[in-house]
């Protein structure tokens, strides 16, 4: 799994060939990609401020930047190394059976 800081999320999800030359090779390889929920905020922030200009809504970017990035794998990942119960209604996650889930 890798996991990307705030930039590394936002060239990823826009301007790829701004990673450099290694990160974009371990991102061709591992699909598995974790963004810190932390980052969201981040992105927030700095598009409230204007120092990030994107180009959709701001909902509209995180859905589909988070998308990119296996959020549900984060999630079940997230899920399993403290052992926990996951509350999700999604299907896939729920019939997978990777974790056990409530809803």
């Amino acid at each position: 799994m890798i996991v990307l800081d705030t930039h590394a999320w936002i060239w990823l999800a826009s301007e790829p060939e701004r990673l450099g030359r290694e990160a974009r090779r371990l991102l061709r390889r591992e699909r598995v990609r974790g963004v810190p929920a932390i980052s969201c905020w981040e992105v927030a922030a700095l598009a409230a401020r204007g120092r990030l200009e994107l180009d959709r809504d701001l909902v509209a970017w995180m859905e589909d930047a988070l998308s990119e990035t296996g959020s549900d794998r984060l999630i079940v990942a997230t899920a399993l190394t403290h052992g926990a119960v996951l509350v999700a209604k999604d299907e896939r996650i729920r019939e997978h059976g990777a974790v056990r889930t409530a809803w």
